[in-house]
């Protein structure tokens, strides 16, 4: 069984808990945790047994960003290498650029993105830097009266990372996104709730459990069809016009109609719960992926 370092992993009722767990530290992230993190979601895409997933943070924080302290680049990246968008265009997969040039809450929030299991982010704490972007990929976000959020890049002469840059927008709007990252301050949760990043602000010690409800809704519908709907989403909201929504949309609902489509209407004019056997790694319809491999690899 895999352990990890940085992390907690914890399935319960099909619904995996990771828990950030650097605790002492304020969670904060590293070369490691990223590592970690990327490996935790590709193995979720692969389990049958989890269904959905909540991020955490052990403690009072959920992540305080990058750790500051490590030696050397803080950020892990190669100082030696001068790369180029061509570099970036053609050799997104290469080790060297993958390890010392992609920045890993970018490398972080791709395997979120590519996740085929719903992602809730229940950010009991500070969530600075990396541990705002992060969420940004996440589905859901709940924040507790503990909150406080941060893209605090401009700050510290940085850039936004973790593909905030195409998240952040879609999520809040373009003016919000600007004036969050322009100015770096740090807000509570009733405000980001107001614009939209977080849907609710819970007391902290109701926080998991609202996070857990809401997982376990997730959890009783039909797994293929979840994660169909995901990326559907995500993909189909990016594109260029509404009939490539339409041509994803109608082979997905071809296929979902001939397996679990057929248990839930089954299930509806027979007045019972549904009993959805479909999985995600063996019974995903054959469109699955539509999209260029190229933009998912690591």
């Amino acid at each position: 069984m895999t352990t990890y370092t940085t992390l907690n992993w914890e399935v319960s009722d099909h619904i995996l808990t990771l828990t950030l767990n650097r605790p002492e530290q304020m969670n904060a992230f590293t070369v490691e945790m990223c590592n970690e993190l990327i490996h935790a979601f590709d193995r979720a895409s692969l389990d049958d047994d989890v269904r959905a997933i909540i991020v955490t943070g052990a403690g009072k924080a959920f992540c305080a960003g990058m750790d500051l302290s490590k030696e050397g680049n803080v950020f892990g990246l190669d100082e030696s290498q001068r790369p180029t968008m061509q570099d970036m265009n053609e050799r997104f997969s290469d080790p060297a650029i993958v390890q010392g040039v992609r920045d890993t809450g970018g490398r972080v929030a791709l395997a979120v993105f590519r996740c085929t299991k719903p992602v809730i982010a229940a950010i009991n704490g500070a969530a600075v830097g990396i541990g705002a972007t992060m969420t940004c990929a996440m589905d859901i976000r709940l924040a507790s009266e503990h909150t406080r959020i941060g893209f605090v890049f401009s700050k510290v002469g940085i850039v936004p990372e973790a593909c905030s840059s195409w998240f952040l927008p879609r999520i809040v709007g373009i003016s919000k996104a600007l004036e969050w990252t322009m100015t770096a301050e740090i807000f509570n949760g009733d405000v980001a709730k107001e614009a939209g990043f977080v849907s609710q602000v819970i007391p902290s010690g109701q926080l998991l459990d609202e996070a857990r409800e809401i997982a376990q809704k997730i959890a009783s519908r039909s797994a293929v069809s979840v994660a169909m709907i995901r990326q559907m989403m995500y993909r189909n909201s990016a594109a260029a016009h509404p009939a490539e929504a339409h041509k994803v949309e109608s082979l997905g609902m071809f296929y979902t109609s001939l397996a679990d489509g057929k248990e839930g209407v089954a299930s509806f004019l027979e007045k019972r719960p549904s009993d959805f056997s479909a999985s995600v790694s063996s019974d995903m319809p054959p469109i699955y992926p539509w999209w260029d491999q190229a933009e998912s690899s690591d």
